[in-house]
């Protein structure tokens, strides 16, 4: 098994080990932090792609890299896409069945984003959300950033979510900096917006004042994400 191989499966052990400890409820809107995040998550991504004129996305050809259980899949439906232009990879079996159990009509695949199963130009908005951060291998990101690229239509855009700093708690995970997205999609046109209030004091004081939080997602120091729209030269 080569080094990419190895990263692959260790992905994969990090992935069910997460799915094994962390409690079924830790990330469910009915608790005040966890709704404030999403809402800033969808914000921030609806933003970025309306300043580009991709929202909303009716008639556009989707792909979601590292999709899961078609989470994102099902907001991206709300936000006009339709089920059969919709797309995803991912390496986990078990998530893969729920994601086609949600949306039957979307093309769902099992295997790595370093090997997309897709033509070239295939598609008009490639996605990935936190996936790149799951990924210690330099030159396995290399890869997976250059078949995002080969399956981007010329006029298409990479919407980008992502940690922009490190977890220090958690050595399974690596931010990706603004200088680090710029060398993966070297001559690319980028634009980055800082959003999300770091999470552990979101979860903190969101349940006690919404507006507080608010008032801290204003500060830029205190936003631990990038959004991005990544668009081909």
């Amino acid at each position: 098994m080569g080094y990419t191989g190895m990263e692959l499966t260790r992905i994969s052990a990090e992935y069910e080990r997460r799915a094994r400890e962390i409690p079924q409820d830790f990330y469910r809107w009915n608790k005040p932090g966890n709704l404030l995040i999403d809402e800033q998550m969808v914000r921030g991504c609806i933003k970025a792609l309306d300043r580009s004129g991709l929202f909303p996305l009716d008639g556009r050809a989707i792909a979601d890299i590292g999709c899961g259980d078609g989470t994102w899949l099902l907001e991206f439906m709300q936000w006009g896409a339709e089920p059969g232009l919709l797309s995803g990879i991912d390496l986990s079996a078990e998530r893969l069945a729920r994601a086609r159990a949600r949306v039957p009509q979307a093309d769902l695949r099992i295997g790595s984003a370093s090997n997309l199963p897709w033509a070239d130009e295939s598609f008009d908005l490639v996605t990935q959300f936190k996936m790149f951060t799951s990924i210690l291998d330099s030159d396995l990101k290399r890869t997976v950033a250059r078949e995002m690229r080969r399956v981007l239509r010329p006029m298409g855009a990479i919407l980008w979510f992502d940690f922009r700093i490190g977890n220090p708690s958690n050595p399974h995970v690596r931010g990706v900096s603004a200088s680090e997205i710029r060398s993966l999609f070297d001559g690319c046109r980028i634009e980055l917006f800082s959003v999300l209030l770091a999470p552990p004091l979101a979860r903190l004081v969101a349940g006690w004042s919404r507006p507080l939080a608010e008032m801290l997602h204003a500060v830029p120091a205190l936003r631990t994400h990038y959004v991005g729209l990544i668009r081909k030269p």
